[in-house]
This record gives structure tokens, C-alpha cells and sequence, in this order.
């Protein structure tokens, strides 16, 4: 029996085959294409090729897409929503979605402010108002709105009026209305839950466009028994109904990936990851196994949001980076050639300058046709390559948790842009298979829980509040479909919060497990 990894990049779609004992029996690269799912039928079909297996022997499939994060950025493909926030009279003079751009937020068709919500310690500020709460879901219901973002002050310790939100939503609007409530989607901080919860429903068309699309693609090339999964962007897998729900998850799923592939690969469980792709960097941390989150709101397509991210850094350097000469010096991207690299890039006959020809040129790398790009000069090639080193040197350091020397995996295909040696690195590895390290990420991952919670250690003893979560993450990683027996405490946050009265601590637990 097999796993099927995939993972979907701007430049790449890369596809692996693991068997039962996890070991890579079989990899394929291919440029992504416009259509994606034709891209990702085109990837199915070469592995199945390549490895000439029966279909019916994949018995679980992973796809890791950056399909949301692209909606979101290009503004494409999303839902009209409505937008309902439960927090009136404390928060009337900020509306939802008051920075946004404009064009975005035209994605709101219908939005209201009522009253409701709760204090830090779990005492209501204002009764919910049910009436305003259905004269807001009937207007959404005539105006053919189907996706609802509900948001609440202090959901995350206290959601009962998401919850009675949700439940006059689904009584007015029909049982199949997609609602998305805070409390289950963003951390602190009512505005950047909100706008992560207003995304997540704006992505339910989607999320429907690229589950069905992956299943589609497996039905096509035979892959009949395969249960089907999705990258999460903790390093972890979620199931179909799950990204349904939540498909704002998916979002950086492919930095994780490469992390989790990366630590798979080498057997660290710490170190620092570089992914060189087609047209980006990524560097990200790998601790205890999995990737660090990062403790800072992040913004995406210009909307700044507190839900679970990695803590990756991102930069235009990559194999199709377009390299020019300037003002007696050399310059690197940001721009690249991306998937069209094997048409325009030097050594496969095209003419545009890249970072793939100055690593053939100088010898580090055999690809395409070397005599191609023999007549760069030497200077020109070195200038350059001294210029790569340095920007990827530069975000070593900036993502350094001390001033000593740190392990760093090298993976993703443009990898073979990178020397040897990098200054400020202790042991610098690059391991088997590097070059599908994202699809091995997705392909290998495992299950997780996740418990979150504002905690009185006033009222509950410390050690009795982490025993708690601890056991609510677990239960929490076997109802998502992890294998009891295997599953094990992956990460403890225990946050003191000084701006709350008492001994008040912001717990966060993860724990993960293999598939069942």
C-alpha cells in the first residue's frame, strides 16, 4: 500500500510515492501549469507511470495547494459573505473590514454590529441580540448569500454566541449555509480574528473548487481507494470535511512542508530549513519536528490576521531568478522567469539571464546544455553568485534564535544555487530526495490537536489546568483521525498575560499522531 504526496508550488508541482515503511519509492517534478488541477492529473499520472504500480494500491493521497493563498492575493474567485460581528456598543466606532483595500472588501455584501460578547474572564458584557441576529440572516438570505463570518470580543474563551449565531444562521438560512465562527479559526485580538475568519469564508468556493478538483484528478488516473487529505500550515494533515471548513489553513501549507519533509529527510528535529523554489526563498525553523509559529499577526494580501502561521521568512531568490547588471554591480530578482524557467533560461535555449545559469556556469550545478552558457563572463557569474550567498547569509541571521553557528537543511530544487559553505552555519546538509522535500512533507505528515485557552491559575491550579489541556489536545487529535497509541505531545505554550488582572496565562497545546 502507498501514499501519494503532492504539493503544488508557483514554479513546481511535485509528486512522491511512499510506501508502507515510509520509504520514497518513487518522485516527479513537473512546471505548474495555469490549470491547476490539469497540473496536478499531469503529476499523478507521470508517478504512476514512473513507477509503474497498480492505481488501486494508493491507499491515502496529500495534496498541499497554494489555491487560497493566490485567491486571496489575486482577489479572485471569492464569495460574496456576510459579516456579522457580535460585539456592540464597545466596538461600534471600528467596523469590520475598516482597512482593508477596497476592492476586497467588496467581498462583504451584507454586514452587521450587535449586541453581545464576553470579558476576558468569561462574564457577558451584553445580552446576544437575537432579533438584530435575525433580521441580519434573513437579509443575507434574500440577497443569495450562502457564506457567513461570525465573529465575537473574547470567542476564544468563551464562543456561546458564535455558537447561537451559527445555529439561528443554519434555522433561517438552511442547514447547508457555510459559517465560519472566530473562536475556531484566530487566537487574540478581535479585529485580526475577525479578518482571518471573513477570509476563511470568503474561500469556501474555493476550498469546494480544489477538494473536488484533487479527487477528481485521483478518480481520473484510477486512484479509487484512497482516502484524501490536505497540508495544514502547522505541518499537519486535515481531512476533506475539515478543509471545507477551514481552507484558510492551507494557507503557507507549502513553507511547512518543506520543513516537515526536510526534518523527515535529514532526521533533524531542529535546525533552520531553506526551500530555494523556482522563484522564492523560504526560510523557517524546525523545532521539536515541526514548525515554529510565528508569535507576530501576519498579513496576508494586504489584511492582517492572527491565526496560526509559520514563522517563515520569504524572499525573490530562486532558479528563475532574473539576474542583470547594474550600475557596475549585479542584481538578483525579485522577478523571475518561474515556470516558464525550461523555455526562457539560457541553458535550455531561451534568453534570459537566471540563477540557474550562473550555478551551471560556474560548475555547481548539470543542467540543460552547459555549452549554452559558457560564454557568460566568469566575473559576471561570480558578482552574482556572491550576491546570492549574501542575501541568503543575511536571512540565516535574521532568523537566528542565538549568535552561535546553526544546523541548515537545504532543499527545494533551486538548492543547487547554494555553495557548500554559508557563513554563520555549522553543518550544512543536503539531503536525499531534496528537491521533493515539500511533496515527502506532505505525503508523511501526521494528525494533530490543537487546545487554546485563557486559563485563572487563581482558580485552576497551573499544573492542573496544562494536565487538562493536555488531555483535551490529544482527544482533540484523535477525533481529527490520529491513531491513539501514537499520539504524543508535540508543543506547550504557557503565556503569562500581564495586562489582565491576576494570574491570567494564554495555554496552547498541540499534540499529533500517525493517520489511523
Amino acid at each position: 500500500m502507498y501514499r501519494l504526496g503532492i504539493d503544488v508550488g508557483g514554479t513546481n508541482t511535485d509528486a512522491v510515492l511512499i510506501d508502507g515503511d515510509l520509504n520514497i519509492t518513487g518522485e516527479v517534478k513537473l512546471p505548474t501549469s495555469a490549470d491547476v488541477r490539469r497540473g496536478i492529473s499531469a503529476a499523478i499520472a507521470a508517478i504512476i507511470q514512473k513507477s509503474g504500480i497498480n492505481p488501486k494500491q494508493i491507499t491515502r493521497a496529500m495534496l498541499g495547494t497554494t489555491q487560497c493563498t493566490n485567491a486571496i492575493v489575486e482577489g479572485k474567485h471569492l464569495e460574496n459573505i456576510g459579516v456579522l460581528r457580535i460585539a456592540a456598543p464597545a466596538t461600534l466606532g471600528l467596523p469590520p473590514m475598516v482597512d482593508w483595500a477596497p476592492d476586497l472588501r467588496n467581498i462583504a455584501a451584507e454586514v452587521e454590529i450587535i449586541g453581545g460578547g464576553f470579558e476576558h474572564d468569561g462574564k457577558e458584557i451584553a445580552p446576544f441580540n437575537e432579533a438584530q441576529a435575525r433580521s441580519f440572516f434573513e437579509r443575507c438570505k434574500e440577497k443569495g448569500i450562502r457564506s457567513i463570518a461570525v465573529s465575537s470580543v473574547f470567542s476564544t474563551v468563551r464562543n456561546d454566541h458564535e455558537e447561537r449565531a451559527e445555529t439561528l444562521c443554519r434555522e433561517i438560512m438552511g442547514g447547508d449555509a457555510y459559517v465560519s465562527l472566530s473562536g475556531k479559526i484566530g487566537s487574540m485580538g478581535l479585529i485580526e480574528r475577525e479578518n482571518a475568519t471573513i477570509l476563511n469564508a470568503a474561500l469556501y468556493k474555493v476550498s469546494k473548487m480544489f477538494i473536488e478538483g484533487f479527487i477528481r484528478s485521483l478518480e481520473e488516473q484510477g486512484i479509487v481507494n484512497a482516502e484524501v487529505y490536505f497540508s495544514q500550515n502547522d505541518g499537519t494533515l486535515m481531512n476533506a470535511e475539515t478543509a471545507r471548513k477551514y481552507p484558510i489553513f492551507t494557507i503557507a501549507c507549502g513553507p511547512t512542508n518543506s520543513i516537515r519533509g526536510a526534518s523527515y529527510l535529514s532526521q533533524f528535529n531542529d535546525a533552520i530549513i531553506i526551500d530555494v523554489g523556482g522563484t522564492t526563498t523560504d526560510i523557517g525553523i524546525l523545532q521539536h519536528g515541526f514548525p515554529r509559529e510565528s508569535s507576530a499577526a501576519v498579513t496576508i494580501g494586504g489584511v492582517r490576521t492572527n491565526f496560526r502561521m509559520p514563522d517563515v521568512v520569504s524572499f525573490g531568490l530562486g532558479g528563475g531568478s532574473v539576474i542583470r547588471e547594474k550600475d557596475g554591480g549585479v542584481t538578483v530578482g525579485p522577478d523571475s522567469v518561474g515556470y516558464q524557467i525550461t523555455k526562457k533560461a539560457l541553458v535550455f535555449g531561451g534568453d534570459v539571464l537566471t540563477a540557474t545559469d550562473i550555478a551551471v556556469r560556474l560548475g555547481m550545478a548539470r543542467i540543460g546544455d552547459p555549452s549554452l552558457v559558457s560564454g557568460i563572463d566568469q566575473g559576471l557569474a561570480e558578482r552574482a553568485m556572491e550576491r546570492i550567498v549574501t542575501l541568503v547569509e543575511e536571512h540565516i541571521d535574521a532568523m537566528k534564535m542565538s549568535r552561535e553557528d546553526a544546523d541548515v537543511i537545504l532543499v527545494g530544487g533551486g538548492s543547487i544555487l547554494l555553495p557548500d559553505r554559508l557563513g554563520g552555519v555549522k553543518r550544512l546538509v543536503k539531503p536525499d530526495h531534496f528537491a521533493v522535500a515539500n511533496a515527502i512533507g506532505s505525503g508523511i505528515s501526521k494528525i494533530s490537536g490543537v487546545y487554546e485557552k485563557l486559563v485563572s491559575y487563581d482558580e485552576t491550579p497551573r499544573e492542573q489546568a496544562l494536565e487538562t489541556a493536555r488531555k483535551e489536545a490529544v482527544e482533540a487529535a484523535i477525533h481529527s483521525g490520529a491513531k491513539p497509541e501514537t499520539v504524543e505531545i508535540v508543543d506547550v505554550e504557557d503565556v503569562p498575560l500581564q495586562y489582565y488582572a491576576g494570574s491570567t496565562c494564554r495555554v496552547k497545546i498541540k499534540a499529533a499522531g500517525d493517520l489511523a
